[in-house]
C-alpha cells in the first residue's frame, strides 16, 4: 500500500514510518521541513497522488485554547480537503484517551476539534487514542523545573510506549476503516509523581519534586480521568522495560 504520514519527522511519526517500511509499504512521508505546510495546505495534492490512507500523528505546541482548535483544526481540514481530491480510502488520527471528559486544557480541546472534523469529514476514518507516553513524567517536570525543584500533578495515568503506539497505527492504516478504535495503554497503572522520580533517576538526575494540583494540570484530570476504558486495547511494554532502557543508554 501507498500511506501517507502527516507529522513523519516527529516521534510518533517516524516511529510509524518505520513500522510501515518494515512491512514493505510504500510511505510518503509529510512534514513542513520536507515541503509540505498543513496550515497553508501546501504541497499537499502533490503529496498525496496514489495515495490509499493517511495516518495523522501531527502535534502542536503549547499554546492558548484558541490558538491550539484553530492551527489543529486548519491542519485537518486540509488534510481531509485534499485527501478527499486525491481519493484517498482511510483517514487514521492518532488522539488522546480522556479528553472528552476534560475541558480546561487547551491541547485537548484541539484534538477534539481534529476527532469531530474527522467523524463528520468526507473520508472513512479511524480514531486510535492512546495514553500519555513512558517520558510523559519526565517532560512535564521539565516545563515547570527551577533552582533544582520541580511541581508536577500526582495524575493517574497509564503509560504507553511510543514504538507500541507506532505498531497499532501501522496495522490501523493498512486495515478498513474502524470509527473509535479501542482505547490503547500501556499493561500498569502509575503515578505521574513517582514515574518522573523513577525517570529521573534512571538519568543520573537530582531534582525535589512538589507534587501540587496549582500547576499545569487541574483536580479535573484527578482520579481516573486519564485512564483508558474497559475494553482498552493493552500494548506489551512495561514502564520498568522502557526505565531500564533509559539507564542503560544513560551509562
Amino acid at each position: 500500500m501507498r500511506i501517507a504520514v502527516a507529522g513523519a519527522t516527529g516521534r510518533i511519526g517516524a516511529l510509524t514510518v518505520r513500522a510501515l517500511e518494515r512491512e514493505r509499504h510504500e510511505v510518503v512521508r509529510i512534514s513542513r521541513s520536507l515541503g509540505v505546510d498543513l496550515l497553508t495546505g501546501e504541497g499537499l495534492d502533490a503529496a498525496l497522488v496514489g495515495v490509499d490512507a493517511l495516518v495523522d500523528a501531527t502535534n502542536s505546541p503549547a499554546m492558548e485554547r484558541s490558538s491550539a482548535v484553530e492551527q489543529l483544526g486548519t491542519m485537518t481540514r486540509n488534510l481531509l480537503a485534499a485527501e478527499e481530491r486525491a481519493g484517498v480510502r482511510h483517514h487514521v488520527l492518532l488522539s488522546i484517551v480522556g479528553i472528552q471528559r476534560i475541558d480546561g486544557n487547551a491541547h485537548y480541546a484541539g484534538k477534539r476539534e481534529q476527532e469531530r472534523l474527522v467523524a463528520e469529514g468526507p473520508i472513512p476514518w479511524t480514531v486510535v487514542p492512546a495514553t500519555q507516553f513512558h517520558d510523559f513524567a519526565e517532560m512535564v517536570a521539565g516545563w515547570t523545573e527551577r533552582d533544582g525543584a520541580a511541581t508536577i500533578a500526582p495524575l493517574l495515568v497509564r503509560p504507553v510506549a511510543p514504538a507500541d503506539v507506532a505498531e497499532v497505527l501501522a496495522e490501523v492504516a493498512t486495515d478498513r476503516p474502524q470509527g473509535r478504535h479501542p482505547d490503547l495503554a500501556g499493561p500498569e497503572t502509575q503515578d505521574l509523581v513517582d514515574m518522573a522520580r523513577r525517570t529521573l533517576r534512571a538519568r543520573g538526575r537530582q531534582v525535589r519534586l512538589v507534587p501540587t494540583w496549582s500547576g499545569v494540570f487541574g483536580t479535573e484530570m484527578s482520579g481516573e480521568a486519564l485512564l483508558p476504558g474497559e475494553n482498552a486495547r493493552i500494548a506489551p511494554t512495561t514502564f520498568e522495560q522502557w526505565l531500564t532502557e533509559q539507564a542503560a543508554a544513560t551509562r
